[in-house]
């Protein structure tokens, strides 16, 4: 990695720093926010959520595009500035209409920030180093929501609307902060992989379709987003409650506990990863997400005590967190090397398109599967947890050495201002 490389990356961390940050203040209360403190009922809260949801699927195909032809700092300055409209906008808002228009503005900038920030780091590193900066990426989020969310837990006042303002102020002012830092951020040329899928660089979804790992990869992906992350915040909070007689306290004790495993675990964890297959490391976190499972089925249809049931309930989000924290320097950097040059901004856009699917069709099934089906639920997941290490595993055989095992780029290939040169060394 060059100086100019490095200094780059440190700039579009601190921004990632202070986007998440700022996200913390106002994700965990939403929902209270527009049901009753701005007294709009449950129904309107709701739709505010799925408004976050479509306004990214519409904009997301859009966004690839953009990236390739415009480079992916002027898409992501744009997005942070309709981000910042729209918080601040959703802190001012008194009726459902101007909460639904903010939270359509604010869903699509957060939605383009994913992809646009995903390929500056591309740009911004190599086959060797960049494992290594989605994982740091992946801590400096997690750390920022946890802070973010701390911190505003203790400005938030249900009894205040202006409480509220503030929070939605502070959000806004770090889009803008992180916009100012990212202006000022030069971007070197892309490195790729020698040989990755030879392809086209215009972009066209017909073209990225055709690549088969790329196709595989998104399949994998949904059914990741969907067993998993699209089940945090429904599902398995609905199944915890309703079948394991989770509290809410615990049930926040059991947030924590993800998001602490993520922060303590991601850098030892990225040792072991660093130097094994990622499809092998996939097929290690779907097997993780089961033994996830079978503890949450222990936690709400075993027959222990209620402590019991509590702490296998945390362990399930704790072990869940594992897994979060393997994949994070995984299955970005294998998009990124998936994608011909000059096209990581399409790839990365197709790949949060898919995340978006999961997230919208997750709770909507997990939701009310978990509160009123408990067992079930349980195996259901359990299922599609075993199915990604059977994806991952299928995913393996069309991948090439160095997708596969990046490590190997070290001494055959030198990576330099978006060419690929081989050189002779030991491998």
């Amino acid at each position: 990695m060059t100086r100019a490389m490095g200094a780059a990356m440190r700039r579009i961390h601190v921004g990632n720093a202070l986007s998440a940050f700022g996200l913390g203040f106002t994700v965990p209360y939403l929902y209270v926010y527009v049901a009753q403190v701005r007294g709009l009922g449950g129904m309107t809260a709701g739709l505010v959520l799925a408004v976050f949801a479509v306004a990214a699927l519409i904009v997301l195909p859009f966004a690839g595009r953009a990236i390739v032809r415009r480079g992916p700092r002027p898409v992501l300055l744009v997005a942070l500035v309709l981000a910042a409209v729209g918080a601040m906008s959703l802190g001012l808002a008194g009726t459902a209409t101007a909460v639904l228009v903010s939270a359509a503005a604010l869903g699509a900038g957060q939605a383009v920030m994913q992809p646009a920030l995903a390929t500056m780091i591309v740009e911004c590193s190599t086959a060797e180093t960049r494992s290594r900066a989605f994982a740091m990426q992946f801590f400096l989020q997690n750390l920022g929501l946890g802070v973010g969310g701390l911190i505003g837990g203790h400005l938030v006042d249900t009894t205040s609307a202006s409480s509220f303002t503030l929070l939605f102020g502070i959000e806004a002012a770090m889009f803008l902060v992180l916009a100012g830092v990212m202006a000022t951020v030069r971007m070197p040329h892309s490195p790729v992989i020698g040989d990755a899928p030879s392809q086209s660089a215009k972009g066209a979804w017909k073209q990225l379709l055709g690549n088969r790992a790329m196709v595989q990869l998104s399949v994998l992906g949904f059914v990741m987003f969907f067993a998993c992350y699209g089940q945090f915040e429904s599902g398995l909070s609905a199944y915890g409650v309703e079948a394991a007689g989770i509290s809410t306290s615990a049930l926040g004790t059991a947030l924590a506990a993800n998001t602490a495993m993520i922060v303590v675990a991601q850098f030892a964890v990225l040792k072991f990863v660093e130097r094994r297959r990622r499809s092998r490391v996939i097929a290690g976190v779907g097997l993780i997400w089961a033994l996830a499972w079978v503890t949450a089925g222990y936690a709400g249809l075993g027959h222990g005590s209620q402590e019991m049931a509590t702490a296998a309930f945390v362990s399930t989000y704790a072990l869940f967190g594992l897994g979060e924290a393997m994949l994070s320097p995984t299955v970005a950097p294998l998009v990124a090397d998936l994608a011909p040059e000059g096209m990581a901004g399409q790839y990365n856009s197709a790949f949060a398109l898919v995340k978006q699917l999961a997230l919208a069709v997750g709770p909507a099934v997990g939701g009310p599967l978990g509160a009123s089906l408990p067992g079930p639920y349980v195996v259901m997941f359990l299922v599609f947890s075993l199915g990604i290490s059977v994806l991952a595993l299928r995913l393996g055989r069309q991948l090439t050495a160095v997708q596969d095992q990046p490590w190997r780029a070290k001494g055959s290939l030198v990576v330099a201002r978006g060419a690929v040169e081989p050189v002779g060394a030991d491998v």
